[in-house]
């Protein structure tokens, strides 16, 4: 590691001033960050923790929605969330290992934008809501393609709201040594109709199935997708998986977040 600047700010005001510095990064729960700067990948002058911002932190819930503070790591998304939304309860609960659920935040991952990370199919799966310091985005323009989102320089994701489907689910077929999604689909059925998202699939990161929502959103059983097939175009090609063999578990898993939510 090389030398840097660590600054702890105690409000979101205090944040952003920390921030107005051209190399300075907002601190999380580092668990990309950290490596990265390891690897000198990434080579900051000055980190802004926000882990010290309590109104960061928290779930509420309130008039069919689930409020989630930035900071909130994995393994309280997973517990506070168990009754209320269990389609999320049970994706934060399959992020990584124990260590990793309890450093980790959403804010953290929804910023990074991984392609292969679960939070942005919850999000996206759901229509959430991303709360900045200076403004709201519809998680439908917040994903700009791999590790990259709208956020501009010095903003910050302070919460994320989630409305509650009728029911839900995740499914995720794991990279067995990194517990990332080789492919993750979360659907949630709402009485306008039924969402799917895809993550960890395609070379632009989280996407919407739509030909899928179409058919779940008039019947909402594995059958009804029976009859679709997802192109491998645009899909990821690494050791772990061809295009064909991604474009084949986006539809299974996409029948057993059905059948599970069902």
């Amino acid at each position: 590691m090389y030398d840097f600047e660590l600054v702890k700010p105690k409000t979101v005001d205090e944040a952003i001033d920390a921030l107005q510095s051209d190399e300075a990064l907002p601190l999380s729960g580092g668990q990309t960050l950290i490596p990265t700067m390891k690897q000198r990948l990434a080579s900051p002058e000055k980190l802004v923790s926000l882990l010290g911002i309590a109104a960061l932190k928290g779930v509420s819930i309130s008039g069919g929605t689930v409020t989630i503070g930035a900071i909130t790591n994995h393994d309280s998304v997973a517990r506070e969330t168990a009754t209320s939304f269990p389609g999320l309860s049970g994706l934060a609960g399959h992020i990584g290992d124990p260590a990793v659920r309890n450093r980790g935040t959403i804010g953290g991952s929804l910023a990074n934008n991984d392609p292969a990370a679960c939070y942005p199919a919850a999000a996206l799966g759901t229509g959430a809501t991303i709360v900045t310091n200076s403004r709201e985005i519809a998680a439908d323009d917040f994903f700009d393609g791999l590790f990259t989102t709208i956020l501009r320089e010095s903003e910050i994701i302070t919460a994320v709201r989630f409305p509650i489907p009728e029911v839900s689910n995740y499914q995720k077929f794991e990279q067995p040594a990194s517990r990332f999604a080789l492919t993750g689909v979360f659907v949630a059925k709402y009485p306008d109709g039924v969402r799917v998202a895809v993550t960890g699939a395609s070379e632009d990161g989280v996407f919407r199935w739509a030909e899928a929502e179409a058919a779940l959103s008039a019947d909402f059983s594995a059958a009804a997708i029976a009859g679709l097939s997802h192109s491998s175009e645009g899909l990821i090609a690494d050791l772990h998986g061809t295009p064909d063999y991604r474009a084949h578990l986006i539809k299974v898993m996409t029948g057993r977040a059905v059948a599970a939510a069902s």
